[in-house]
């Protein structure tokens, strides 16, 4: 993955109150986890105050962001950091946005497509791999845990999905 591309750490819910603060919500680990950042989306926005709203999301003020419309007119918006930016994992963890876009090939070595999307319905992650274009051109796809037996190995090039998991 290239180390600054941006990754998405939250999105503005709307606006909370009338001075300006905006409900978040988050996709990384809570609030603490967003705490350890002070701009976002290339510095276009700063964070002042930040705390839990008690309901799984937060609630933000940005220096950039005055009043009720301002805030209002962040809807939506993604908050974004370089990737460089996070801290590094230990080994055998990692970051949904470092596994999106790899290609996945099979244990036996057949070149199966890539990884599109991380999913967790509860269970733990599942990668949604897009296979490459058949003859007619449709691209089917298929999900495989993310776990040692159903993907063995992983780098920054490539996920290895064991063949008994696809499809």
């Amino acid at each position: 993955m290239a180390p600054d591309k941006p990754v998405t750490l939250a999105a503005v819910a709307g606006a909370h109150g009338v001075t300006g603060e905006v409900r978040l919500k988050l996709f990384g680990e809570g609030v603490a986890a967003l705490k350890r950042y002070r701009a976002f989306n290339g510095a276009s926005l700063t964070l002042e105050k930040l705390r839990d709203d008690g309901k799984g999301g937060a609630i933000a003020r940005f220096a950039e962001v005055s009043d009720r419309t301002a805030a209002e007119k962040l809807r939506g918006t993604t908050l974004t950091v370089p990737r460089s930016a996070m801290p590094p994992l230990p080994k055998g963890e990692y970051y949904h946005a470092d596994l999106l876009g790899l290609a996945a090939v099979s244990t036996d070595g057949e070149h199966l497509g890539t990884c599109i999307a991380v999913e967790n319905f509860g269970a733990g992650d599942v990668l949604e791999i897009e296979r490459v274009a058949d003859d007619t051109g449709k691209r089917r796809r298929f999900m495989v845990p993310m776990n040692e037996a159903a993907v063995p190995e992983w780098d920054e090039q490539r996920l290895v999905v064991a063949a008994a998991y696809v499809e």
